[in-house]
């Protein structure tokens, strides 16, 4: 090499140094590190003013982000909401478009990975053993099996060449391990590539365990019942005799339900404590700065609240969701009534990382509500359980309708948060009944929800807990 060459080198050598140091690294794109719980209540944070739960973890999400108190699943078609609900925010896509399995349908993780994120699940999956391989690229200690054993359905470890599926590790809890799987993950990851964390605890889900001090704290200091405690349901709901309610008998009482808010609080109490070492372990890992944190849940629970005490039902208790989203772009120790659905969550972080969305997906993102630049987001929520039961909330009422039995309720829920006066009789409100029917028969077009909203031959609305059958 002549030295004019060998001159020409070391000058484009030292232009490419200078000009590396001066200009700024392209910036990478945010993490995503989503926490879901499980059967989970909206009213179950004690930074949102329930003193009988302890969430310190949750608490400091709520302290530095925006947290939402009218989000909602938008139902199901069978007794396993969770199902539906998990495959609606996966898919982005409402309840009547959507494969519960999975199936091919493209979904959300998916469109993260093509552009570049590293995905991992951990937890619960329940939509179908071979789409949880396809859907995300990591995955440890999941949850593929029924309620009856969950855990001989253990899928140990999916990144490896061979899948092996065995029972969890003698003595350990199961929440543990899916925090532990997570901590692992968040530590190996590089800072310039972004991640998509999925952590789907089965918490507090029945049969709502967590060690010892746990309960042992709980039982000595039992929440009291709900606001609206029913012993029985005024009605059958068409769905009276399902799993959830024959946890619990007829007609409940103080005791009984007390007992399971104390095992549910401490279910919630040790899932916390075990979200807070996640966080702790991201930010170890250097990774705080740049992640986005999403806690929520699938849908939420009665407990005693109007009688009952699963999910199936269109009351605010089972249908409405926590949700609490920090990290950058998000405002911080903010609360917003704006009103959203789960499957819109996805759509909010794939706009905010730049992802072009899943195809199918329906969900609209709330980022202006979380950059405060708006304050509102749906206008209306449509809700739905099977074929028995429909439901349509705005800003201030509430209209759920029996098919089955040609019954209604209308709740007025600015002066009527618990759902206890019924004002569906009231003359007074008749043009108020007609509004939301009108509305909810907008939503179901637009929905593809073709439930009829009444029936010429009813069924006996009367529900005798003593008898079987609804």
């Amino acid at each position: 090499m002549g030295r004019s060459e060998t001159h020409y080198c070391m000058y484009r050598f030292v232009l490419l140094l200078l000009i590396s140091q001066v200009l700024p690294a392209a910036a990478v794109p945010p993490n995503i590190l989503f926490l879901f719980s499980d059967d989970q209540r909206a009213d179950t944070i004690a930074a949102l003013g329930n003193v009988h739960v302890r969430t310190p973890s949750i608490d400091k999400l709520v302290a530095r982000g925006t947290t939402f108190t009218r989000a909602y699943c938008m139902g199901s078609t069978q007794g396993a909401v969770c199902v539906p609900s998990r495959a609606m925010l996966m898919s982005g896509r409402t309840l009547w478009r959507i494969e519960e399995q999975l199936g091919r349908q493209p979904t959300w993780p998916e469109a993260f990975s093509a552009s570049g994120y590293s995905t991992f699940i951990t937890g619960k999956w329940h939509n179908g053993r071979e789409s949880v391989r396809r859907i995300f690229q990591q995955g440890r200690a999941i949850f593929l099996g029924g309620m009856t054993d969950p855990y001989s359905a253990l899928l140990q470890d999916f990144s490896a060449a061979r899948a092996l599926e065995n029972k969890r590790p003698a003595g350990e809890h199961c929440v543990k391990l899916f925090a532990d799987s997570a901590i692992g993950f968040l530590k190996a990851q590089p800072k310039e590539k972004p991640f998509l964390c999925y952590v789907s605890f089965n918490a507090p889900h029945d049969p709502k365990v967590a060690p010892k001090p746990f309960h042992e704290h709980w039982n000595a200091h039992k929440p009291p019942v709900p606001a609206n405690f029913l012993p029985v349901h005024p009605f059958s709901n068409g769905e009276m005799r399902v799993r959830d309610e024959k946890l619990a008998p007829w007609p409940r009482t103080p005791e009984i339900v007390q007992q399971h808010l104390a095992d549910y609080s401490a279910a919630i109490e040790y899932m916390d404590q075990q979200i807070g070492r996640i966080l702790d372990g991201l930010k170890e890992a250097g990774h705080a700065d740049n992640t986005i944190v999403v806690f929520t849940s699938d849908h939420g629970l009665a407990i005693g609240s109007h009688g009952l005490f699963g999910k199936q039902n269109l009351y605010d208790h089972s249908m409405r969701v926590p949700l609490v989203m920090a990290g950058p772009g998000v405002r911080e120790g903010m609360k917003s009534d704006a009103m959203c659905y789960l499957l819109d969550i996805f759509p909010t972080l794939g706009e905010k990382c730049g992802i072009a969305p899943a195809q199918g997906s329906e969900g609209k993102s709330f980022n202006a509500v979380l950059a405060g630049r708006a304050e509102g987001h749906r206008t209306r929520v449509l809700t739905a359980y099977r074929q028995v039961q429909r439901a349509i909330r705005d800003d201030r009422w509430k209209l759920i309708l029996y098919p089955k039995i040609n019954r209604m309720q209308l709740f007025d829920l600015k002066s009527d948060p618990w759902e206890m006066k019924d004002l569906a009789a009231d003359p007074a409100r008749t043009a108020e009944v007609k509004r939301l029917t009108t509305l909810m028969e907008e939503e179901q077009a637009l929905h593809g929800d073709r439930c009829a909203l009444s029936s010429p031959n009813p069924e006996p609305a009367e529900f005798d807990y003593q008898k079987g059958g609804d």
